[in-house]
């Protein structure tokens, strides 16, 4: 007898739950999870995630982390078109099934093809892939196919589109990591409060704050879940993160207008959905992974990268040679072993000539600087800021063809130096860069180089007729060859040249972090953010990153050095000594200060950190109470805990089995011994202990 269209799809649905997913879910899953009696799903996943589609491919994420299997969202539209008239499709009734397995960069794996029909005549296959070596870690890309006689435009589309419930266990709130920039330069982590809606745009959020990491993370106590997008190249799009009545909804997203002609299909970028336990950073060390698979992975990092740093910005823009060579004694007295010149050597941003008042004899003065730097024991590094050109430069009078413009042929405006933007993407831009970093390296002496700036971590579409892109977006999307090339082109000179870049407060690019060797706090504004980027960098570029905590002088109390040191970063100052001519904001090292700088920076130097191994998985910075940071280093284990005031039970997690021997580092204190596994002493502080455990 003749099956009806919702027979045949009932009898799809149960043969996929109990067949295709048997091996991977389970046919326990549906029972246990919450929220699933009396409807018809197909369940797929691996041994950390399942996702439920029901008839209409609504998807639902069941986590396998707990004890059993639990929902942790509501089955909801998660992959999905948008119409120019707002519309969203999103109904599509369940029709067909595969599953294949692959093998590839990734490892071993399984990809299931689902697909469904839309009342408008389009149809959808959603092809989720779990790799064996990647759990709870679910590649997406989802295809829509025009059924119809007539050309369909549409607006947008979205992928994982997911609202993740409270807590079972009833504790109360959420919070998000998201990799956009902002001009305000807000926290990457925060908590999720009522009324939270924050848009994550990849592109520009301001006209010299843009690019990021396309990666955005909602987590309450249980358990998180994080999604982005896979592509090597970077994308405009949004990762949107709001505080619903029902939870903490995400999703993928991208605006883009497209036409769908009869028969034709239509394809998003590969994205991921991934869950985790604690907070954020499993789902970034396990981005970072996949994508290193992909061939975008930091570099290895040569050892001056960790050695700590003085810079000469405290005396700002007024430096001048004499100050700074006169500050080098101490510097390296105190322990520290490079020197930066920092913002204020040039005559404008674009030219990069020499201050005539700073420098009367030219590059002569220059190479003098470097080899007093040199004399005093200490590595030289240089501050530069390209892709800027200041209106009244040489430059701008003689290349405008350099300029990145709007779609209205206007520059776009660099708001910290007045100056415009030049365009990565063309090859002038690139050729005369590449001879200015030979010339720092080769002809002046330096062996590093500060690259700032908030504009350098991405630029606007380029709209010049000049350059000939195929596409405006192409300057953004070849930013990060642009930093390939300097990066390429100073370790030419100096193979164990450091290249740091720092992009003045706003959320990583990570398509830049493969060219780069040094990331720092990039002017935080507190020392929570010392820590949580930190924390940040250590998943995206590896536990062992060289991230700098950024001048001490910018935590709070403006000595926080517990911060820097605690987390594993590499550590930086700005003091001035023996005077400081600026009669406000002075950072004069005092003979009381220099106590304090002098017993931090032996302690850096002697346990030294950053060459560890963050254990970034051990601790919750949102919910555990003190906040808890952990590092693996020859055999030991290191401790920092932060908070206003504490006095009560401590976790110390990651500890081997056997007894352990505690010591407060930093003060030299006996603190007693404890037994491995998870082990919780009562502890006292202020502000900010530092532990470090040692086998007894």
């Amino acid at each position: 007898m003749k099956q009806s269209h919702d027979e045949r799809r009932r009898s799809l649905l149960q043969w996929l739950a109990g067949t295709a997913v048997a091996s991977t879910v389970g046919p326990a899953a549906a029972a246990a999870a919450q929220g699933g009696k009396g409807r018809d799903v197909a369940r797929i996943g691996d041994a950390a995630m399942a996702l439920e589609f029901d008839g209409k491919l609504q998807c639902r994420v069941v986590s396998k982390l707990g004890a059993r299997p639990a929902a942790v969202t509501g089955f909801a539209p998660s992959e999905r078109l948008r119409l120019p008239n707002g519309r969203w499709i999103e109904r599509f009734d369940l029709t067909a099934q595969a599953l294949d397995r692959v093998d590839g960069a990734h490892g071993p794996g399984v990809r299931h093809r689902l697909t469904g029909l839309a009342p408008e005549g389009i149809e959808k296959t959603v092809a989720v892939t779990f790799y064996a070596r990647h759990p709870g870690f679910a590649v997406i890309r989802t295809s829509y196919r025009n059924t119809g006689s007539k050309p369909l435009l549409v607006a947008a589309w979205a992928n994982s589109a997911h609202t993740l419930r409270p807590s079972a266990r009833g504790e109360r709130g959420f919070w998000t990591y998201s990799g956009a920039t902002h001009p305000d330069r807000r926290d990457w982590v925060q908590p999720l409060v009522h009324g939270f809606d924050q848009r994550n745009f990849m592109g520009m959020n301001g006209s010299d704050y843009g690019g990021g990491t396309p990666a955005a993370d909602v987590w309450q106590r249980e358990c998180g879940l994080a999604v982005g997008h896979l592509d090597t190249v970077p994308r405009l799009v949004a990762l949107p993160v709001r505080a619903v009545d029902g939870g903490a909804a995400l999703a993928v997203e991208f605006e883009g207008e497209a036409t769908i002609a009869p028969g034709a299909s239509f394809d998003t970028l590969e994205t991921f959905l991934a869950i985790h336990g604690g907070d954020y950073f499993a789902a970034l060390d396990r981005y970072r992974q996949v994508m290193a698979e992909r061939g975008l992975r930091a570099p290895d990092a040569p050892a001056d990268c960790y050695e700590p740093i003085w810079c000469a910005w405290g005396y700002e823009r007024d430096f001048t040679v004499p100050l700074m060579v006169g500050t080098l004694q101490k510097a390296k007295e105190l322990g520290l072993e490079w020197a930066v010149l920092d913002d204020g050597w040039q005559n404008n941003e674009g030219d990069w000539k020499l201050d005539a008042h700073k420098f009367p004899h030219g590059e002569a003065d220059m190479r003098g600087l470097v080899g007093a730097i040199k004399d005093a024991g200490m590595k030289a590094r240089l501050w530069i800021t390209p892709l800027a050109v200041d209106p009244g430069s040489d430059l701008l009078h003689d290349h405008t063809d350099m300029l990145l413009l709007d779609k209205d042929g206007a520059p776009q405006l660099i708001s910290w130096w007045n100056s415009f933007y030049l365009c990565p993407a063309y090859e002038p831009t690139r050729e005369m860069t590449r001879a200015w970093i030979r010339k720092i390296f080769g002809e002046w002496g330096y062996q590093g180089i500060k690259i700032d700036g908030q504009h350098l971590n991405g630029v606007a579409p380029c709209h010049n007729p000049a350059h000939k892109h195929a596409r405006p977006e192409e300057s953004f999307e070849r930013l990060q060859d642009f930093w390939k090339m300097v990066y390429d082109t100073a370790r030419e000179v100096n193979p164990n040249a450091v290249v740091e870049l720092c992009p003045c407060g706003t959320s990583y690019a990570f398509h830049n972090f493969p060219y780069m060797n040094q990331a720092p706090a990039s002017d935080p504004l507190s020392s929570w953010q010392v820590r949580h980027k930190g924390k940040t960098i250590k998943a995206l570029m590896g536990p062992s990153a060289p991230y700098a905590g950024d001048h001490v002088e910018l935590s709070d109390g403006h000595d926080d050095f517990a911060s820097t040191v605690g987390i594993g970063a590499v550590l930086s100052t700005k003091f001035t000594w023996p005077v400081d001519p600026k009669p406000k904001d002075s950072f004069l090292l005092t003979p009381e200060k220099e106590v304090v700088w002098r017993k931090w920076i032996g302690v850096y130097r002697d346990k030294m950190l950053p060459q560890g191994v963050y254990r970034g998985e051990l601790y919750d910075i949102g919910f555990d109470k003190p906040e808890g940071h952990a590092i693996e280093k020859d055999g030991r284990m290191y401790f920092a805990f932060y908070a206003p005031h504490w006095d009560g039970p401590v976790a110390l997690r990651g500890l081997g089995p056997g007894r352990w021997r505690l010591r407060d580092y930093v003060d030299g204190r006996d603190l007693g011994e404890v037994q491995g596994g998870v082990a919780r002493p009562t502890l006292r502080f202020t502000r900010a202990l530092l532990i470090e455990a040692v086998p007894a």
